[in-house]
């Protein structure tokens, strides 16, 4: 299929367009809460993300994880769900920086929150990635403690997994900046090193207005749980720092003393930009679904020289695969080039199990509309060919990291790296979308079911009611398949400036060094 200048550059411009929108949208969230931030300032406080800016090794990159979490939901009152995660290097050292944001509602938890929080932590266990926390939290948003509070993966899980992550040897360090109140207390008591800033950190199970009203003892936070207190007597802390400066230097002189943990199991040749000029990248982003642009010329802007080794280049060509090496990893690339028939199914089986066989890490670019349908392709086995390739995937070793640069949707979101099959790191493009279907198909699908189940009790359904049904359906599914909406519930790492998709594959690729793979062990495959 061909298009022409015209098309192809109102495509251009719609591309640009939503990555203008996605920044404006980030710039916002940064901004939001400016009253808060003055009084926080006003108290001679770091900002969190000055305290990141801070910690981190001067000149090196911070990624940070669903900074859109909560985005539209609470009446916007959790930009980016009140809590700062990401990437970071520490004194030559790749960690997870967690730091709460006391601007929002006190740094408070609710559902997403911990899910970030969490998921955090998973990075951290998968990758051997020392956790620092910047604790200045008034503890879980009790207006929605039913969401928060009781289940297996909620506030509690963070207490579990900083124990389970301290035993397999992963440093964990608290920054007691503020306040850590009732549960949260737990972070910094069960950190292997934790900091406390002077007059301005405190950390107790039960605050003042809590102790008043269960003893009637009155009591100031410092007395209560203070840093001098908790650093000559409880011995919860270890380190009193005079300020946010302070405790943030004790912190990197802390990671003198951690271990190094690079793996370099996988060797890293000379890193070589791309021949292309990033400028023109845009140029080159598809639209959900669409199979009109060449995926390969979009490689050609992600991987060290443009250069793109393709394996079974004739055979299954709406799925692309191929070697290559991103920032001087070596690297297998799966692609989408269109809908995934039988033999595309059966290459990307093949190329996962070359990969887990040679250790060499993969790279989904995930724009598929699903798996082929009709009469013909069922009765040649589609079913149990995108088996083969879901179960590759699901047995899988060696890490693996997703961008959806496009469309994402149903089955075909599993064989491509989607979130049930544990990517490393999954980000989105501000064009991507992602639903069980595409819209128009989802509402042709219900509008079929509606007339059938009105045939079958002997009743007509209107062509109005029908188009009614059509327009709802496709409203709806466009809302929930936008990247903001699944950024908002985390079910992607956060949405990227595709320019950015380089330096993220880059640092994803250095942090899965610290931890050696386990050899891959794949189940039956249906023949």
């Amino acid at each position: 299929m061909s298009i022409n200048k015209s098309d192809n550059d109102t495509q251009l411009n719609t591309i640009r367009q939503k990555v203008d929108a996605f920044k404006e949208t980030l710039n916002t969230i940064h901004q939001q809460n400016a009253k808060q931030k003055a009084r926080h300032k006003s108290r001679a406080k770091l900002l969190a993300r000055e305290r990141i800016d801070l910690l981190v090794d001067e000149g090196t990159p911070f990624i940070e994880l669903s900074a859109l979490a909560a985005f539209d939901q609470y009446d916007n009152q959790f930009p980016s769900a009140g809590i700062i995660t990401g990437i970071g290097i520490i004194n030559g050292i790749e960690s997870i920086i967690i730091a709460n944001d006391a601007t929002t509602k006190g740094g408070t938890y609710v559902k997403e929150t911990i899910k970030k929080h969490l998921r955090a932590q998973e990075i951290a266990e998968e990758n051997n990635l020392a956790c620092v926390y910047l604790v200045d939290s008034g503890g879980i948003f009790l207006p929605e403690q039913a969401n928060v509070f009781p289940d297996k993966n909620d506030f509690g899980r963070i207490f579990y997994n900083q124990a389970r992550l301290s035993g397999k040897g992963i440093p964990q360090i608290s920054i007691v900046m503020g306040s850590c109140t009732a549960g949260g207390a737990y972070i910094p008591a069960m950190s292997d090193e934790t900091i406390i800033v002077k007059n301005q950190g405190t950390i107790f199970l039960g605050g003042p207005p809590l102790v008043k009203a269960a003893t009637g003892e009155e009591v100031s936070p410092e007395e209560l749980g203070g840093g001098l207190l908790h650093t000559t007597e409880s011995g919860v802390a270890d380190h009193l720092a005079d300020d946010d400066h302070h405790a943030i230097e004790i912190c990197r002189t802390i990671f003198k003393t951690l271990p190094q943990t690079k793996n370099n199991s996988r060797q890293q040749q000379e890193a070589k930009a791309p021949l292309t000029d990033i400028n023109d990248m845009y140029s080159e982003v598809p639209e959900p679904g669409s199979s009109v642009k060449d995926v390969k010329k979009l490689i050609d802007f992600i991987v060290d020289e443009s250069k793109f080794d393709e394996f079974k280049a004739n055979y299954g060509t709406t799925l692309v695969t191929g070697f290559a090496h991103i920032n001087g990893y070596n690297v297998g690339i799966l692609a989408n080039n269109g809908i995934l028939f039988s033999e595309s199914a059966q290459k990307g089986a093949h190329f996962i199990q070359l990969c887990n066989s040679r250790n060499i890490p993969m790279v989904f670019l995930q724009n598929i509309t699903g798996f082929m349908v009709g009469k013909e392709y069922e009765r040649r086995g589609i079913a149990k060919d995108g088996a083969k390739m879901v179960n590759a995937l699901a047995n899988s070793e060696v890490p693996f990291f997703t961008i959806m640069i496009g469309g994402s949707y149903g089955a075909g979101n599993y064989a491509m790296g989607g979130r049930a099959f544990n990517p490393r790191l999954l980000f989105s493009w501000p064009n991507s979308s992602i639903s069980v279907m595409g819209p128009q198909q989802a509402a042709e699908v219900l509008a079929t079911v509606k007339k059938d189940q009105a045939k079958a009790l002997g009743k007509e359904i209107s062509e109005e009611d029908i188009a009614k049904l059509k327009e709802q359906t496709v409203e709806s599914y466009q809302s929930q398949a936008s990247p903001y909406y699944a950024t908002s519930r985390l079910w992607d790492d956060g949405i990227i400036d595709p320019k950015d998709t380089r330096l993220v594959l880059s640092i994803g690729l250095s942090i899965s060094q610290n931890k050696p793979n386990k050899k891959s062990n794949y189940g039956i495959f249906r023949m």
